[in-house]
């Protein structure tokens, strides 16, 4: 077998059994949940007989979670998805035959795709890019022996951008398979009842993101004048909330 599959998953309940449920039986699973729960361990290996559950110690975030499943797969390739990702049937084989055919990718990414989208109307072509979105990506391992897998620096939000820059500064290749399909629901990797939670979370995320990615690739004092506005925004809404009596706000 030249493909694991690799899902990083935070209380995603339903929506994980359905995104397991549309990957072939015959490939191999890794579970990263970080939400350190063994029941759910438990409950997903009893079930499928093609999937293994890691609990890390901590919440790693989607990056650290993602390199942790990965260098536990024993294969050539690893897909790394989304729980809010489904497949088509013919999805992997299709990353699958171009990883055979072109030798020198270091990312593939399917294409996400509409319920309204007429599929007869999709390319049968791939498409070099510079980046792919982080739902979806499919790694030839070998290349990134020397690249390194995702920041781990990053908790959650722009991981992807910047493994795509180091991928294409380090004189490698991305492409997009135009025929191998994906729906992304976005945004649902969680259960609904732990919404609150999430956007809450993901909003610091966000802005640690987004001055850590400035920071790294433009200097301390440019990321602070990037994030700036968006700080004075958060500030004005933190009062203004605050003198309405809005607590959750």
């Amino acid at each position: 077998m030249d493909l694991t599959i690799v899902i990083v998953s935070f209380k995603s309940g339903d929506i994980l059994h359905r995104c397991i449920k549309s990957i072939d039986k015959k490939y191999p699973i890794i579970i990263v949940e970080n939400s350190q729960n063994i029941k759910l361990k438990e409950e997903l290996e009893k079930k499928y007989s093609n999937v293994e559950c890691i609990l890390p110690e901590k919440n790693l975030g989607y990056g650290a979670g993602n390199n942790l499943g990965i260098k536990n797969s024993k294969t050539k390739y690893v897909l790394t998805l989304n729980p809010d990702t489904i497949l088509y049937e013919n999805t992997i084989s299709k990353l699958l035959e171009q990883a055979n055919k072109i030798e020198d990718f270091a990312l593939l990414g399917p294409k996400v795709v509409s319920e309204t989208e007429n599929l007869s109307n999709t390319e049968s072509k791939i498409k070099a890019v510079n980046y792919i979105k982080g739902f979806a990506i499919f790694f030839n391992k070998e290349k990134f022996i020397n690249v390194g897998f995702f920041d781990e620096n990053y908790f959650l939000y722009f991981e992807e951008i910047d493994l795509c820059k180091k991928v294409i500064k380090s004189n490698n290749k991305i492409y997009l398979i135009n025929d191998a399909l994906i729906k992304h629901v976005g945004g649902k990797s969680h259960e609904d009842k732990y919404d609150f939670e999430m956007e809450l979370s993901r909003n610091w995320h966000w802005m640690w993101s987004t001055f850590y990615y400035n920071k790294k690739y433009k200097g301390f004092i440019n990321s602070l004048i990037i994030l700036f506005p968006k700080l004075i925004s958060s500030l004005f809404k933190y009062f203004f909330f605050f003198m309405i009596m809005k607590k959750e706000k």
